[in-house]
Parts: structure tokens; sequence; C-alpha cells
């Protein structure tokens, strides 16, 4: 692996994480919002990850001389999907007076979790700090082999 993959495989989970904390915080500011502009109660959303595919690497047994070939197909970095909603059921809460209130008296509040959120937000957070950390120990391992190449 090349000095500059390292950091673009960093680099690329770091952009990821910083719209999972974006999507995070707009949920977190949402957590109340009974009506939105498409109707009903505001969705959670999710981020979706998954490994970006790396163009220089073989896949799996594309080697002539080793069929049996196992593995991982090339992968540098991360890449975002799509963002999704979470199709969990709204909490529903018993307000006959709410002028949103439904026929039976229930008003429907988004199916957001503030404290989950907010465990997710630190995962998230501690995700991006370690990308931060793997940058920059690849700087200091490519300082040193400069170093020692000279």
């Amino acid at each position: 692996m090349g000095f500059y993959t390292a950091i673009d495989i960093s680099a690329s989970g770091m952009s990821a994480e910083r719209l999972a904390m974006d999507v995070i915080a707009n949920n977190i500011a949402n957590a109340n919002t009974t009506l939105t502009p498409q109707g009903g109660a505001f969705k959670r959303q999710l981020v979706v990850f998954a490994q970006k595919p790396d163009a220089t690497t073989k896949s799996i047994g594309s080697d002539p001389f080793n069929p049996f070939h196992t593995s991982n197909p090339g992968q540098a970095g991360v890449e975002v999907l799509g963002i999704t909603q979470d199709q969990s059921p709204d909490r529903l809460v018993f307000d006959p007076g709410n002028p949103q209130a439904d026929a039976r008296g229930y008003v429907h509040y988004p199916n957001v979790q503030v404290v989950k959120e907010m465990v997710d937000m630190m995962a998230a957070s501690r995700a991006y700090q370690a990308n931060v950390a793997a940058i920059k120990e690849t700087r200091l391992m490519n300082s040193a082999e400069i170093g020692l190449l000279s």
C-alpha cells in the first residue's frame, strides 16, 4: 500500500463519518418535528456505508496461477451509498387536545431517540479521530522512511 493510498483511505473514512455526524445532528434537531413538508412526522435518517472498490487491484479468482485465491478483493476506503429513512414506527403520545392529533387522539412524534443519536454521534466522532490518527501515523512513517533513504 502506498503513502497516498493510505491517506486516501483514511480521508474517505473521515468524509463518510463527517456526513454521518451531519445526519445525526439533523436527526437530533428534528426530534420533535411532528409535521414535515412531505406530511407526517420526521423520520430518522441513516447513512449507508460500503467499501469503495479499488480499480488497481485484482479481484478474487483473477489470478490464473492461483484459482483458489481467497484474499479480499481490492478495496480502497469507504463510500456513502446513500441516506435512508429508518422505517421503525413513530413514537405515539396521547394528546387529544393537540391540533396534530389523529382521530384516536395520538400525536405522531419522530422515531428519533436522542440518547441513541448521541451514542451514534460519539461513535462517529471517534471513528473520525481514528482516521486523523491514521493519517498522522502514515505521515510519520513516510517521514522516517525518507530519512532512512537520504
